[in-house]
């Protein structure tokens, strides 16, 4: 009998978004430690792979001012996990830092510090920047041509690696008498001349205790998905239907083989949300009412103004799709959030003919194109729908949130993940002590698995 493939979990706290409900009763702070500590220990009771958090740069901002529905922002990432190590003992620990802000000698200190603190489970997902109103944050601006992004984003990885790598795992060596000592003089040397970087120098973090800590990316572009298939070991794919799904990583596979990969070691990771019910119509009624939190009529206008780069103010919600056209080339009317639509004219030209057919007002059309929470129905069906979705191919796992923060996660974990477990799609106990072990993946290279 064929193993049942083992489902890859990943929890996540919301940040600045409109997806938290962050007035909700039950919800806690999004600063506050034991916001993170709740999801992080619920995960691991879960046995769930990592704990991630994203990151962001900037307040938005709406016609130069910022939003008055947005809360400040949160705690920098690596101080964050870096106390959640503290705190628990399996969980896997991937931060966002920004490859175009960044420079490749502190984020291989940063990350292989947390490395060595968690004990190896540590990851880096890595992102460029997106826009000028971001990087204005930064002394040199940041901000770079979408082509120039990940020119710079490539160097960084294989710069962060050169000074991984400039430790052998022999390099030092302890003893009860002399203390700890260095076996190699030459260990942490490095010299990287490249079109991005032109640096040399003495690396001061002795080798990871998993090899390399693991590289999360994500790239839907031509350009990103090469990226990520020729560097990343976990990639966050943006479909969540299995043909979609399914599309994508034997794209990302195929890629990955071209570069010498073997596709087997680069997990494909949709991010997703549940309602659970006692029954499918139960949870799809919480699920109506938990989008009507979510989409306040502030919360419309904004995402609506993002894509027509115009002021909608003066447009009833309850009225009909605005008939003018996006403006693309003005200023960013909506500023430091990342612009998901590939074409302008074509998303607002679908979402009119979608509004004509169906006699949808504006704030209808926002319900209707608004995102689905992923897993619907009661813990029964959602444990079977997120099964075949793996099993069948769309993806390696999902990386869940809940929409009431901290404590959402404790539904999934008390009443899915048991399900889970019964099907042998889940483990009921961590098999190693890294996350890249958790992971299934190999040390990252047989040159570097012979050094350790």
């Amino acid at each position: 009998m064929t193993a049942r493939k083992q489902i890859i979990l990943a929890a996540y706290v919301g940040g600045v978004n409109e997806h938290t409900a962050w007035e909700h009763p039950d919800a806690g702070s999004q600063i506050a430690f034991s916001t993170f500590r709740h999801v992080a220990q619920t995960a691991e009771r879960g046995r769930f792979d990592y704990f991630f958090l994203a990151e962001g740069l900037a307040l938005r901002a709406r016609d130069g001012r910022i939003f008055d529905h947005d809360i400040a922002g949160r705690p920098d990432t690596l101080p964050v996990l870096a106390a959640i190590a503290a705190v628990t003992e399996h969980l896997g620990l991937v931060g966002t830092l920004n490859a175009t802000f960044n420079e490749p000698y502190e984020l291989a200190r940063q990350i292989a510090s947390l490395d060595h603190l968690s004990g190896g489970r540590a990851g880096w997902n890595v992102v460029t920047s997106f826009d000028a109103y971001t990087g204005a944050n930064f002394r040199r601006g940041g901000f770079l041509p979408h082509a120039d992004r990940y020119v710079r984003a490539e160097e960084t990885v294989a710069t962060v690696r050169e000074l991984w790598d400039s430790w052998a795992a022999d390099a030092i060596a302890a003893d009860k008498d002399a203390g700890v000592f260095l076996r190699d003089p030459r260990a942490g040397e490095f010299s990287h001349h490249g079109t991005q970087f032109d640096i040399e120098g003495r690396f001061t973090v002795s080798r990871s205790p998993q090899g390399r800590p693991v590289i999360v990316q994500a790239g839907v572009s031509p350009q990103g998905r090469d990226f990520a298939a020729s560097t990343a070991d976990a990639i966050f794919s943006p479909y969540s239907s299995l043909s979609e799904g399914r599309a994508f990583r034997d794209d990302i596979r195929e890629r990955a083989a071209r570069f010498g990969r073997d596709p087997e070691h680069v997990k494909i990771l949709p991010s997703a949300g549940f309602v659970l019910g006692d029954s499918r119509a139960d949870a799809e009624e919480k699920a109506r009412h938990i989008l009507e939190q979510q989409l306040s009529d502030r919360t419309i206008q904004v995402t609506f103004e993002q894509v027509w780069n115009r002021d909608l103010s003066g447009y009833d919600l309850d009225g009909p799709v605005p008939d003018i056209d996006p403006d693309p080339e003005a200023p960013a009317f909506i500023q430091g959030r990342a612009f998901i639509f590939q074409d302008r004219f074509r998303t607002v030209r679908t979402w009119r003919e979608l509004a004509e057919q169906k006699g949808l007002t504006l704030r209808g059309l926002a319900h209707e194109v608004a995102r689905a929470p992923g897993y619907i129905g009661t813990p029964e069906q959602v444990a079977d729908q997120l099964d075949t979705f793996v099993q069948e191919g769309g993806a390696d796992g999902v990386v869940l949130g809940s929409h009431v923060v901290p404590s959402g996660l404790d539904e999934f974990v008390d009443r899915v993940v048991p399900l889970l477990q019964e099907r042998g799609s889940l483990r009921t106990e961590y098999e190693g002590t890294t996350l890249r072990e958790n992971l299934g993946l190999p040390l990252p290279s047989a040159a570097l698995a012979a050094a350790l």
